[in-house]
């Protein structure tokens, strides 16, 4: 269940009001004449299935109620009501599929961000795998990718295609492609101090590496394991299931790349840099793709359920 707690000018109050009561799925509805001072007007509380929550919130905001008043959601994590119970009933579909359109393009929006948090946790990640590649060590592969926040920007831009929204694609974009390139610029600095101190040798990197060769050998493999990682990836932040969402981080060869790609350049190894590039792109194309597709497919799917719904 969602929680909704709206701020509604008091000429609006009564339409706010009507429309609550005839979505199926919500309940518990309170209605606080004058209470509220900035912005002044009512305040109205309801609680609503997750599965009927987005239909509520997008017909809320054709009353400009974003504009003139204010719409705040929290989850409910327990409800100990019959009402409740049945509304959840009577909403259509699963709450854990339901997609929360508002709450998936905030999220991204935050995600997508460059920022100074962003931009450390991307090069910090890059340069531990920088190690991982060197001594042939998946552990150290993996805690890179568990660390890398790429996945944010790939999910920004895959919701910008279906939501129509330039500015969050430009945005992640841009958090992208500068996180990416900071983060090598950095590794191939960090690397040469390691080379220059005896840590890291060339002959670690070109030497037999049974454990992470595979971060240079772009495949369909590559292809095919990116695109089901996009396609959990996205199902994991808009279904009420997200802590798939670390499996997803550490399953895609992405940040493990960008890492063995900046290492091959300082000892001017031409083909494991062009090699791990590839693969860099390769993932971030699956991803992407199979993002995009998974959102498409529940926008058609939820506005199939709400035609099935009207008609009946």
């Amino acid at each position: 269940m969602l929680h909704l707690r709206l701020i509604t000018p008091a000429d609006r109050t009564d339409d706010v009001v009507r429309l609550i009561e005839n979505t199926v799925g919500a309940t518990h509805l309170v209605v606080l004449p004058g209470v509220a001072r900035n912005p002044s007007g009512d305040v109205v509380q309801c609680d609503v299935a997750r599965e009927a929550g987005d239909e509520l919130i997008g017909a809320l905001r054709q009353l400009d109620l974003d504009q003139a008043g204010s719409i705040a959601v929290e989850k409910i994590d327990l409800s100990l009501s019959e009402r409740a119970d049945k509304a959840k009933e009577e909403a259509p579909g699963e709450g854990a599929d339901a997609v929360l359109w508002e709450h998936l393009a905030d999220a991204t929006h935050e995600e997508s961000t460059l920022s100074i948090t962003y931009v450390a946790f991307i090069t910090l990640a890059t340069m531990i795998a920088a190690c991982g590649v060197v001594l042939d060590n998946a552990i150290l592969i993996v805690g890179a990718m568990a660390v890398g926040p790429e996945f944010g920007p790939l999910a920004g831009i895959c919701t910008a295609v279906v939501q129509r929204a330039p500015r969050l694609a430009l945005r992640s974009l841009i958090a992208l492609l500068v996180g990416f390139a900071v983060a090598m610029a950095v590794t191939v600095g960090f690397s040469l101090f390691m080379d220059a101190v005896g840590l890291f040798t060339e002959a670690r990197l070109e030497g037999d590496r049974p454990n992470t060769g595979f971060i240079y050998a772009p495949d369909w493999f590559s292809f095919v394991v990116a695109v089901l990682a996009g396609a959990a990836g996205t199902l994991s932040l808009t279904s009420a299931k997200s802590g798939a969402l670390v499996g997803v981080a550490i399953s895609v060869t992405t940040v493990p790349a960008a890492a063995n790609a900046a290492v091959a350049l300082i000892y001017d190894d031409a083909k494991q840099t062009w090699l791990s590039t590839g693969q860099l792109l390769l993932n971030l194309l699956g991803i992407v793709l199979a993002g995009t597709l998974t959102l498409l497919a529940q926008k058609w799917f939820w506005s199939t359920q709400r035609r099935q719904r009207r008609q009946t």
